[in-house]
């Protein structure tokens, strides 16, 4: 029987480890934190937003797409829904977002630790991995307490994005040691720190808008849905989306620029009409009651200010020159990007083992006959909406059956 050892136990190495086990191997996982699945209890907002039914290969980001897409492709989201139906989930579909019924993260993490349980596959938790190395065709893995061997180990570790889920980055750590190249993570799917100090009036407001972002003055992406404004600048689903895009920029010394449409549907003329056609009754008013009904009054003071029209000024009383620029701040209000919040805020990270290093979508390494690779370990990052776990169960379930198949058998 080949014997598989599975560092991590989050959502990839659950998934390897079941995989290779329904295989016939003899699968030990090891996991630091007290229980498996601990990041996946807090996904979705904690009601785990396990896949999408559009599988775009758009919504993920690797140097590679080819290699994301035959992947996807020998194991999809439908066979996902599938794998979970049969573990005992009731599936939810909200608009293409896939749940779980029961609307808790925590349901899918049982499902999971319960197939282990009946698959015997030998868990190890409270088990911190320090060091792995290859000797004679064997790997030996040290833990503080015991050094196991086997075949075949699979690295599913996870990045360095929510380092209290435990996930710290100890697998570039280990895919280095054992000859590989790591691409420079960094945080993705996270707000982003700007430098305009009217971000501390606008905390707490949520606006729907445009959001586009400018590297070094050119259009690199744009994302529509909810904004929010934080004291340290902007959040929300479509933020964290061009977020990744942020961080490389910067790391690379790039100036990045938020544009933020606040009402996508009008265009400058019509908005311009629209707030002349709103003078007739509201010519007396002054401030943000001109604004009243179109944006909450946090926003609407700071636009205000932007434009440079007084808050005791009427509307009636507002220039051709005043209404112009306040309606370029409400179709183009920007706010300069300083960083992204750091790993502990993120969802997920760039960068990491680049799948060049890679024989194909068995995961293996190219370099090290046995090693394998999956999860957010890997130069692959997705959007939100369930993409991230998607490469997950779909990596997780590639390692785990080549893995097991592969390769020689100790005895």
């Amino acid at each position: 029987m080949k014997k598989v050892l599975v560092i991590g136990g989050g959502a990839s190495g659950l998934m390897a480890s079941i995989t290779a086990a329904r295989q016939g191997a003899k699968v030990t996982l090891l996991e630091k934190n007290r229980q498996t699945g601990k990041k996946l209890l807090v996904t979705g907002n904690g009601r785990c937003n396990f896949t999408n039914r559009n599988q775009e290969l758009s919504y993920y980001r690797s140097e590679n797409q080819e290699f994301v897409k035959e992947a996807l492709k020998a194991f999809s989201a439908d066979q996902t829904v599938r794998f979970f139906e049969e573990l005992g989930i009731l599936v939810k579909d909200c608009g293409g977002y896939l749940y779980p019924n029961s609307g808790q993260a925590a349901s899918v993490a049982e499902v999971l630790r319960l197939e282990t349980q009946r698959l015997q596959i030998k868990t190890a938790c409270n088990t911190e991995v320090l060091s792995v190395e290859k000797k004679d065709g064997l790997f030996y893995v040290k833990t503080e307490g015991w050094t196991y061997t086997s075949d075949a180990v699979i690295l599913a570790c996870g990045s360095m994005a929510a380092p209290g889920t435990g996930s710290t980055g100890d697998g570039y750590r280990f895919a280095e040691s054992l000859g590989h190249r790591v691409i420079r993570p960094l945080p993705a799917l996270t707000g982003l720190c700007a430098s305009q100090k009217d971000c501390q009036k606008l905390s707490g407001v949520r606006m729907e808008a445009k959001v586009t972002l400018q590297i070094d003055g050119a259009v690199c992406i744009e994302e529509q849905g909810e904004v929010q404004f934080a004291s340290y600048g902007l959040s929300g689903i479509p933020v964290f989306q061009v977020s990744r895009y942020v961080s490389q920029a910067l790391e690379e010394g790039k100036a990045c620029e938020i544009c933020l449409d606040l009402c996508p549907a009008y265009k400058e003329e019509k908005m311009i009409e629209l707030l002349a056609e709103r003078a007739e009754g509201t010519g007396n008013r002054s401030g943000t009651d001109v604004l009243l009904g179109m944006f909450p009054e946090k926003l609407s003071k700071v636009l205000l200010e932007r434009a440079g029209i007084s808050g005791k000024k009427k509307r009636k009383d507002w220039t051709q020159a005043e209404m112009q620029s306040l309606v370029r701040q409400i179709k183009s209000m920007r706010f300069t990007i300083t960083k992204c919040r750091g790993y502990d805020q993120a969802q997920v990270c760039t960068g990491g083992v680049p799948l060049s290093q890679l024989k194909g979508i068995s995961m293996e390494s190219a370099l090290v006959p046995g090693l394998y690779f999956a999860g957010e370990l890997l130069d692959v990052d997705g959007a939100c909406g369930g993409y991230n776990l998607q490469w997950a169960w779909t990596s997780g379930f590639l390692v785990g059956t080549c893995a097991a198949r592969d390769g020689v058998k100790s005895q």
